[in-house]
């Protein structure tokens, strides 16, 4: 497939890291609230919806399980969209599906229904709005890159603790379909986050016609020669089975404690505030000038955290321990919510960047779909919270160890031109090499697309 890309950003020009960059990680910030907290705010009407349709707990379920697969599951064709038509109107599109599907659900008189519409409608109109808002703000900010993407998934945790209890107010007032039909309404936001990207164009000394742009595929597979890429894809999927199980299962992890149900909620909302202030922090520790060449492995580190932070709350007997597990997992999990996509900017650049994301995220969405099910079957089988913690955390730490063992042999083990090329240029033995050079999670051909070509993330 062949096709010229419409709102790719000219070649060569610089991220402005700034200007009108704040409006488009405005937008970046409102669509990624929406894409990650809508899934889970839904689910304060399903006991409504079990009521009214005379189902189980398992059925409504399914609504937000294909809200995140489509958000995931689509993220090839997103990539597709955005390299023939571009971010913005593609993310328009988005916005008004995201809007249509939540309006129509109001007027379902079955699961089934509610499954098309909420579930595959808005989830592919926010799937829609998601990849491209991580395109522009990859192609707005450089050197204000980790900070910008630390704030940008920020609105992750802001949305989840603002709709949720907007949800469970619009049906105290006006039962589900009301429910529905505003956030219907609230989503066409999307579109003017949508209205906010504006492509970056290059000034054109003089009249003459600028260097022709050359064509694009519509969907680029060649990210899968990168062996950066495809260690941070395996790594981003087996780290992605065990990432979600514990907000899963955490509150009923409280109440077969004994904890009365308010106080068991209320875990989600220490997870929720402790994220706020991780991802903003991440994104800034991040970006300092002597951290950010390290980037990949403090994602390894986020990861490993992450991880142990499961393998350790598996532990605990109380109320005060799952509050403290919330806590630290709640800083663990922004930090790597903080890091993931700006790991993978860096690895693969700007022009190749809408490909890579839209394959990782349909890995990832494989992943999801096994990840908080296989908890649940364990849950069944041995009816011991503790083995769906410690099964969560082990995969979560397998997941970094895959990172940190495929970086160090895909530096160490080089291709042989790339070896006999820097044997060529290797500098007099009097001359010692900085071992930064030696340590980034990188390509031996880094691409010249647009960002600096020689920050440290990008080249060896």
């Amino acid at each position: 497939m062949g096709g010229a890309v419409v709102d790719e950003g000219p070649t060569g020009i610089k991220a402005p890291d700034g200007g009108w960059g704040w409006a488009v990680l405005f937008g970046c910030f409102v669509i990624t609230g929406f894409s990650y907290a809508f899934p889970k705010a839904v689910s304060v009407f399903f006991k409504e919806l079990m009521r009214e349709f005379g189902i189980g707990y398992s059925d409504t379920a399914w609504i937000s399980s294909i809200l995140l697969a489509m958000l995931y599951g689509t993220g090839p064709l997103c990539s597709v969209c955005v390299n023939r038509f571009g971010c913005r109107p593609v993310m328009l599109a988005g916005g008004l599906l995201a809007s249509l599907g939540m309006v129509a659900a109001s007027f379902c008189g079955s699961i089934i229904q509610l499954y098309l519409t909420t579930g595959v409608i808005t989830g592919l109109g926010l799937a829609l709005n998601f990849q491209p808002s991580l395109i522009m703000l990859n192609r707005y900010f450089n050197k204000r890159r980790p900070m910008a993407n630390g704030l940008a998934a920020a609105g992750s945790p802001v949305f989840l603790c603002a709709l949720s209890p907007l949800g469970q107010l619009l049906q105290d007032h006006y039962g589900w379909r009301g429910g529905f039909l505003i956030l219907g309404g609230l989503l066409l936001n999307c579109c003017v986050c949508a209205a906010l990207m504006r492509p970056l164009e290059a000034s054109r000394p003089g009249s003459g016609p600028g260097p022709q742009r050359p064509a694009r595929r519509l969907l680029d597979l060649s990210v899968f020669r990168d062996r950066g890429f495809v260690i941070y894809a395996a790594a981003a999927s087996i780290m992605v089975l065990g990432l979600f199980v514990p907000p899963v299962f955490v509150v009923s992890y409280a109440k077969d404690l004994g904890v009365p149900d308010t106080q068991a909620a209320f875990l989600l909302t220490v997870l929720g505030f402790i994220d706020i202030f991780a991802r903003p922090a991440a994104g800034f520790i991040t970006g300092l000038k002597k951290v950010r060449p390290y980037s990949v492995y403090l994602f390894s580190f986020s990861m490993f955290f992450n991880g142990f932070t499961d393998l350790t709350g598996s532990t605990a007997s109380d109320y005060g321990g799952l509050v403290v597990f919330c806590i630290f997992f709640g800083i663990s999990y922004g930090m790597v919510g903080a890091l993931q996509f700006e790991v993978l900017m860096a690895i693969v650049g700007t022009q190749k960047f809408s490909s890579a994301i839209g394959l990782v995220l349909l890995l990832e969405a494989i992943a999801v779909l096994i990840g908080p099910p296989s908890g649940g079957k364990l849950l069944d089988a041995t009816h011991v919270y503790q083995y769906v913690f410690l099964l969560a955390g082990a995969e979560v730490v397998a997941s970094s160890l895959v990172l940190v063992l495929g970086n160090f042999f895909c530096i160490k083990k080089r291709p042989e031109a790339a070896v006999e090329e820097g044997e060529r240029h290797k500098p007099p033995a009097d001359v010692r090499v900085d071992s930064r050079e030696v340590e980034h999670f990188l390509k031996a051909e880094p691409e010249k697309n647009g960002e600096v070509v020689h920050t440290p993330e990008t080249s060896v």
